[in-house]
């Protein structure tokens, strides 16, 4: 099976209150992962995500406290690009339209195939991926899901002031960040030296690579896209 290493760049919840179903589904998929966890139903669900911030979720319709189609609305309304993915008996066709209306992505019927369930989470990887990620010079790659730098599958170990540095100049990539705005975004103070801040990007560098982070001078720092 093509292209199961996109997987490993995402994470899944399986929402699901029947144990069974649930641990097929987890030896199903759980090992292609960055990341996989299960709840047993929307409420749980939905505070899970919270904290995770899940690529994909594969929940079941009925289930307790709050069941598949109250949690797709609401996740829906927090980010509406949020693949689910939707277990459903014969006997739930009514309820089955409505999940499709809410804007599921696919659902299937049980007793599902595991392989089939694999093979579809495998198809839409690459677009995940691609939609997650963003290509920067020397061969490095930024998640925006996850806000992490990596370089051949590996998480780059930085600080949590590093993160937030990239993450900046990410986000200002089509421009250049300035030393005004680095000073607040990153210290908070407006009277950080140039010395410190030099300092600072210099670390970034030997952690990273020289040719990642470029230096306009008298403007401030800007990142470089493969």
């Amino acid at each position: 099976m093509n292209n199961l290493k996109n997987l490993k760049q995402l994470k899944i919840l399986i929402v699901e209150d029947e144990a069974s179903i649930a641990q097929l589904l987890y030896d199903a998929v759980a090992d292609y992962f960055k990341e996989c966890r299960m709840a047993t139903n929307g409420y749980e669900a939905i505070i899970s995500h919270d904290l995770y911030e899940y690529d994909i979720i594969i929940t079941d319709i009925n289930m307790p406290h709050m069941d598949g189609l109250e949690m797709t609305k609401k996740l829906k309304l927090l980010n509406p690009d949020l693949p689910i993915i939707v277990l459903s008996a014969y006997s739930d066709t009514q309820r089955l339209l409505e999940a499709i209306d809410l804007g599921v992505i696919k659902y299937f019927i049980k007793p599902f195939d595991p392989d089939e369930l694999l093979e579809y989470l495998v198809k839409i990887s690459s677009k995940l991926v691609d939609t997650n990620t963003i290509r920067l010079k020397d061969d490095f790659i930024y998640n925006t899901q996850t806000k992490k730098l990596y370089l051949d599958d590996e998480i780059v170990n930085l600080s949590v002031r590093e993160q937030k540095f990239i993450d900046a100049l990410i986000r200002s990539r089509d421009d250049i960040l300035c030393e005004d705005d680095l000073k607040l975004l990153i210290w908070n103070d407006s009277d950080v030296k140039k010395e410190r801040i030099r300092t600072f990007v210099k670390r970034v560098r030997q952690k990273t690579s020289k040719n990642l982070i470029k230096n306009i001078p008298t403007r401030g720092y800007h990142i470089v896209s493969a």
